[in-house]
């Protein structure tokens, strides 16, 4: 497997990320009756079926297929978008990690509205995730950090993030004196990272097709579960 489908196989688990999927698998009436496959098979549930178009993502050979525009509204009522990469996905929502000093994570401890896109041109597809963010646990984002290799978790320490600074010199110089500080000990979690998790309120999936039309299914959450729309392209 490649390094994009080890990275993939962290965020879905072994057991999803090692289904066989097929790329020209129809997103219509077939998909939706298709037993064959567990994510199609549980059409009430987006999240399987997030989790398969992520797998086919990878697969597709697409450079980054964690990629997603992560929007956020800061203090002042300003949009602003960015790209981060999606490090865990289940039932409770999608994760990524930050300085938690950073612009978005400002962002979204003041308000945590925030919505997230995936694209992925190989296989003509996007979803689009609007949701709440909460701050994930210590004992999650200690867990994560451990796996970071050891140059990351010195950068994190390091980095300012969105701060100033004289030039790149002084980011290699901050660097540098991290590494000194630390030495060959462990590298623990800064205090000021941290990661979100953005619990969803509404999923769409959206498939491209010729002449405009376009598939786009809408999932949005009910007290008992989800309730999937169809909507016009």
């Amino acid at each position: 497997m490649t390094g994009k489908g080890n990275v993939v196989s962290e965020i879905l688990g072994p057991q999803i990320a090692g289904e066989a999927v097929s790329l020209a698998k129809p997103f219509g009436v077939g998909f939706l009756r298709d037993a064959n496959s567990v994510s199609y098979s549980h059409t009430n549930d987006p999240i399987p079926l997030f989790q398969t178009w992520l797998q086919e993502a990878a697969a597709s050979g697409l450079e980054e297929p964690t990629a997603m525009t992560v929007a956020t509204v800061d203090p002042d009522g300003y949009p602003d978008a960015r790209l981060l990469l999606l490090k865990g996905v289940d039932e409770s929502g999608f994760v990524f990690f930050t300085n938690m000093e950073s612009p978005k994570a400002r962002a979204l401890l003041h308000d945590p509205r925030t919505a997230l896109c995936f694209y992925w041109p190989p296989i003509h597809r996007q979803v689009r995730i609007r949701g709440r963010a909460e701050v994930v646990s210590s004992e999650e984002a200690d867990a994560y950090f451990a796996t970071r290799p050891r140059l990351s978790q010195i950068s994190a320490w390091a980095s300012k993030q969105s701060r100033p600074m004289r030039g790149y010199f002084q980011l290699e110089a901050d660097v540098t004196k991290a590494m000194i500080y630390f030495g060959l000990g462990k590298v623990p979690r800064p205090p000021f990272w941290s990661g979100f998790r953005v619990v969803p309120e509404q999923i769409e999936f959206w498939r491209q097709k010729p002449f405009r039309r376009h598939e786009r299914i809408l999932y949005t959450r009910v007290p008992d579960g989800w309730q999937m729309q169809w909507l016009y392209p």
